[in-house]
């Protein structure tokens, strides 16, 4: 498909409707539907169920389920060493470098401000001036179960309304500020090595967003629900463990403070990733 036509078709589109239309699907327990479904998956994006704690794709017993599907143990070793940063999730880097001006690098002349990101807010923006940020696109293919870069206490979520378009290649080089208007729940969290933010960006067709400490958090109730922050106490999730998930593919954005940490410099644009990997290093405690 031509790339302006297919832009201009997801400006047209009933982007909540169609992605609350596809969670429907993805949550039916209807045998022939997500039977159906499920096979044309696997065969269209070639999965390998043999990671997959259950191998039988069929088990499960909604597309939901399959989608976010538990790794069998050890198949995502998490990188031991204490100093390293490692990948949320599997897929591929969509960008990754320094937050400039308060600005994030989202693809060819398209950026997006990491005020937009985080909602509005400014003393929490201010807090990753001048810092890094990773972009990572979940793979359909693959495991969409998002973890921990590095350990952290959960201060704040912030959940943000938007729109939904799709996140790929094609959107990120066409559509202006793709990843701060798009619906997405920023999970705040404090560590070491100061703060550390986890973004993650629903897209066209998400059927939800869920993170481990609240459930499903997303689709939000409607597209003009005021951006809300959320205070947490006494959670702690270590480097790895799992803090979200998402129903259907989309991408999680890392946000770390000035000088903090540095990420590997074979983590450019397009470069494949798995859960676990080492992905960068710290600078300094």
């Amino acid at each position: 498909m031509n790339e302006k036509l297919f832009i201009r078709l997801q400006h047209m589109v009933p982007q909540q409707h169609l992605s609350r239309a596809a969670g429907w699907l993805a949550s039916t327990n209807n045998p022939l539907i997500k039977n159906t479904f499920i096979r044309w998956f696997v065969k269209r994006y070639q999965v390998d169920m043999s990671l997959a704690v259950e191998e039988n794709p069929l088990a499960y017993n909604c597309f939901n389920d399959f989608f976010t599907r538990a790794l069998k143990p050890g198949v995502r070793p998490i990188d031991k060493a204490p100093d390293s940063i490692v990948c949320p999730a599997d897929g591929a880097i969509s960008q990754a470098g320094k937050i400039i001006d308060g600005r994030i690098f989202q693809a060819k002349g398209q950026d997006f401000t990491t005020l937009e990101l985080l909602g509005g807010d400014e003393a929490l923006a201010a807090e990753f001036a001048d810092g890094s940020f990773a972009t990572v696109y979940l793979s359909p293919r693959d495991y969409h179960r998002v973890h921990m870069p590095y350990s952290g206490k959960l201060r704040a979520m912030v959940s943000i309304p938007g729109e939904l378009f799709s996140v790929n290649t094609v959107t990120a080089e066409n559509v202006p500020r793709l990843f701060a208007r798009n619906e997405r729940a920023a999970a705040i969290f404090d560590t070491d090595i100061g703060p550390m933010a986890v973004v993650l960006v629903g897209a066209m067709i998400v059927a939800g967003i869920e993170t481990v400490w609240d459930g499903q958090i997303a689709p939000f109730a409607s597209r003009e629900l005021a951006t809300s922050l959320y205070p947490y106490q006494n959670i702690m999730l270590d480097k790895g463990d799992e803090m979200g998930r998402f129903k259907l593919g989309s991408t999680a954005v890392v946000l770390f403070a000035k000088d903090k940490i540095r990420w590997d410099e074979k983590f450019c644009a397009g470069m494949p990733t798995k859960m676990g990997e080492h992905m960068g290093k710290i600078l300094t405690r």
